[in-house]
This record gives C-alpha cells, structure tokens and sequence, in this order.
C-alpha cells in the first residue's frame, strides 16, 4: 500500500471514491478526483497502469519502432547511406522495450503517490454498492467505479496454450522471432503484429474473416494499406473464416471455413480483447452487464446508483485515450463539475503498421447513412504530392468526408507518421470546421501536416499541389 492512509488499520474510512482496476480509465480518475479535492483508494492487481502500459500500446510500438529501425538499416542505400543489417537482437530489443515501460511505471507510480491517492495492491471484488473486498478486508466509498479493463479474447474450440497457438501478451514476450506466422484477426491488434514480425524477419499470413483489414476504417485506408501490404510481403487472406487450427510435427496448421489451410511456426490470435468481468460480484450486486460488458450511460453511470464503469470493460472504444477521458469524466462528475460526455466519433484512431492508418470522424459509408448519398462530397489527396512525404518515401492519401456545403465529419489518412497529423484532424471534426476555415490556416513546409492544409484547398475550390 502506497500513499492516502493506511485502510488496513482504520475501518472506520470510507473514501469518496473506490476505484477497482489501475488501468488507463482507473489512474486517470484516480489522479483526477485526487486533484479535484476526492479521498481517493485505486486498488490493482497487477501492475498500476494495466493493459495499455505493461501489455498493449507501449510495448506493441516500441517493436514497430525497432522494426522501423530494421527496414531503415536494410533499405538505407536508396537514401545514399551504406549501412549494413546484422539482423534482430531480441533480447536487445525486450531491454529496449521494456526499459520505456520501466521508465513510465516509474513515473506513474510517484504521480499517484504524489496526489497522496490511497493505492493497494491486491485482488478486489465487489462486495456491495459501496464497497470492494481486497486482501482480507472491506474498502468502503461513497461511490465505486469499476475499471478491470479487459483480456486477449479467442474463438469456442481455440485454446490458447502460449506455445505456438499465442496471444498478443505471448508475442510481446517471445524469446526468438519465428520464421513465420499466421495471424488470426486482421484488426489493429493483428496488422500491428504483422508489421512489426516482417520488419524482424518473419514470412506472415494473416487471416481475416470480414472483407478488408482495418474493417471498422474506412474502405478506402483499407484498401491502401492492403496495397501497401502486399508490397511489403504481407500475405492475407481475406473473407472467409477460422475452422480450426491443430499442431503440425513443427507449428501449426489453420483450416478455414472454405478447406483452405495454412501452415506457420505460430499462430497469434488477436480477434480482439473481451472484459474482465466475471467472479468479481459485479452481477451479484445488480450491475446490468451485456455479454461481459457493463452497461453504461453516457456519463458512465450504470443502473447501480453508487457505480460507474469506464475503459476496456465498457462496450465504447478499447482504447486508453477513451479511458483516460472515460476516468475524468468521472472523477469531475463526482466532484460537482458539469462534464461532458465523450463524443466517440470524435476520438482519434491510430493503427501504428507501417504505413500508419489514423482517422477521426466517420466514414464515407458512414456519412451517407445518415445524410443521404447526395449531400457528401469526399475529396482525395494523394501523398505523392507532399514534399516531406516524397523525402521520407511513404505512399497514401488523405481522404476528408464532408457534408456538402457544411462541415468536414471524417479525415481517415493512410501513410507514414500519420498518427502525428491526427490531433490536428481532431480540432477539424470537433469544431465542425468548414474546408475553407482550414483552408486560410498555413502549414509549414514541407511537413507531412501540410498535407491536410492542401487537402482542405482542394476540397474549398482552390488547390495548389494538387489537381483540379
């Protein structure tokens, strides 16, 4: 126990606020209500800073970054460098990783200490509206909020031994990079593996039973990534879906639906990530929960009057930037503030391949469902006619979806650092921002940013790198 006071011996304490899981959504609204003047106890079980820190955003990027440095080191001559690649030292590269997390575990523990926030380590349970059990005894608050986030999910008859059938949390771990992979999953989890496995070295197949990678994006950055797979060496399969998988004399065999089979080292099943949910009294206590899910309204209030539930453990956007904002809309609420609920189209996306995939707002199809066909107008700009894109050699385009004469609704980007650009397509979906306001802002050049400058020119009737 670190911080606040010492519930162990005192209990008679009843915070304002228990927060069950130390994860993006549980830190956020446990650092937040500490601020805000709230009693604060965060109970983990793991680690503080859950999935995203230790098992998901942080780790997954550091390997694409030094796959980033692999493919650098092996295509340098075309920039007029001799280099040579030696090839992938893993233990160098989980010393690298794990070193960023260290650093950031580090930082974030002493924050939490800092707001003199209650932290205890230990498994917590529900045990009524108003309080968790942990490590023998009873936390009491005013107000509980449940943040126990979520787990790498499979499919019935799957089973995930951490051999060769591995999950996302194995593969962040694996001692040696495989030969080749099949990868099932053709979401974000799985086309982020599948960049950074061959940027290392391994022959990659992935299997996708709906019709495109990055299904949830936009089909047209699906597309161009598919392009830019298929460049790469990345292999998929598309459309059709897992039958089975079982072991070969040396890895494994996949069988599809339609017969096909595939045959790798490993198989990486990343599907998706499903809540943490159950044996924690969650239902016992009344909690309307769906499918593992808890069931929320858009101030993150179940039907439990004392509880609330944020992150992974909600059906909104597994993402840590959600949790985080989901964990301060609470904390604020609690505090008497006046927060507003989370526009999720509103939230960026970043899918960290190579090239990168980033959007906010929403789709094309999207926009027509609701607006009608013949009031969207959705404008292309290819990266080809981007300076800093040129010098850097990526490919993709920029597509912005507005309604016509209105406001921009969706900017889905497709090519190198594009997660960079994304907070600036943030403001323009957010402010309902019309092309020709963009229009009159100056980028720097060359920058990749300046690319959606020129793209809001185009779209306001005057283009300047580009073609009418």
């Amino acid at each position: 126990m670190h911080g606040g006071r010492d519930v162990a011996n005192d209990a008679s304490t009843v915070f304002d606020l228990v927060i069950l899981g130390g994860g993006s959504g549980g830190y956020a609204a446990a650092l937040r209500g500490a601020q805000l003047g709230l009693d604060v106890a965060l109970i983990e079980k793991n680690k503080l800073g859950g999935t995203c820190l230790h098992n998901g955003c942080i780790p997954t990027k550091a390997l694409l970054h030094a796959g980033e440095v692999a493919d650098q080191a092996r295509e340098s001559e075309q920039f007029g460098v001799k280099a040579t690649f030696e090839g992938i030292d893993i233990a160098g590269v989980h010393k690298y990783k794990d070193d960023v997390i260290a650093g950031l575990y580090k930082g974030l523990q002493g924050l939490v200490a800092s707001r003199k926030v209650t932290y205890i380590e230990g498994e917590g349970r529900l045990s009524s509206p108003t309080s968790v059990d942990v490590n023998g005894q009873r936390v009491q608050g005013r107000h509980v909020l449940l943040a126990t986030g979520s787990v790498p999910k499979s499919l019935p008859g799957l089973e995930i031994d951490g051999n060769r059938i591995i999950s996302s949390d194995h593969a962040l771990v694996l001692d040696r990079v495989p030969k080749s992979a099949i990868i099932l999953g053709g979401g974000v989890i799985g086309v982020e593996f599948a960049s950074a496995w061959k940027s290392f070295g391994t022959d990659v197949t992935i299997v996708e039973g709906l019709k495109h990678l990055v299904p949830v994006e936009d089909e047209n950055s699906s597309k161009l990534l598919e392009r830019a797979f298929r460049k790469r060496g990345i292999k998929f399969n598309l459309g059709t879906f897992f039958q089975k998988a079982e072991y070969t004399a040396d890895g494994v065999k996949v069988t599809l639906a339609d017969g096909k089979e595939f045959e790798a080292e490993v198989l990486l099943v990343a599907i998706g990530r499903g809540p943490v949910s159950q044996g924690l009294g969650y239902e016992e206590q009344g909690v309307a929960m769906d499918r593992g899910y808890v069931l929320v309204d858009e101030y993150m209030r179940t039907n439990v009057p004392t509880i609330s539930a944020v992150g992974d453990l909600v059906p909104t956007l597994q993402l840590a930037h959600v949790g985080f904002a989901e964990g301060i809309l609470v904390a604020e609420r609690l505090a008497g503030l006046n927060p507003v609920p989370v526009d999720y189209d509103g939230v960026p996306r970043v899918t960290y391949c190579h090239p990168e995939v980033a959007s906010v707002g929403i789709t094309e199809a999207k926009a027509k469902e609701l607006y009608g066909a013949d009031k969207v107008v959705a404008l292309k700009y290819n990266l080809a006619g981007n300076g800093k894109s040129k010098i850097l050699k990526t490919a993709g385009e920029i597509k912005l979806v507005q309604v016509k004469d209105g406001a921009v609704v969706g900017v889905h980007m497709v090519g190198d650092r594009m997660g960079e650009q994304v907070g600036e397509a943030q403001l323009i979906y957010n402010w309902e921002a019309l092309p020709a306001e963009v229009a009159q802002l100056i980028h720097a050049h060359p920058t990749q940013n300046e690319a959606l400058g020129e793209a809001h020119l185009a779209l306001a009737g005057k283009p300047l790198h580009s073609h009418d």
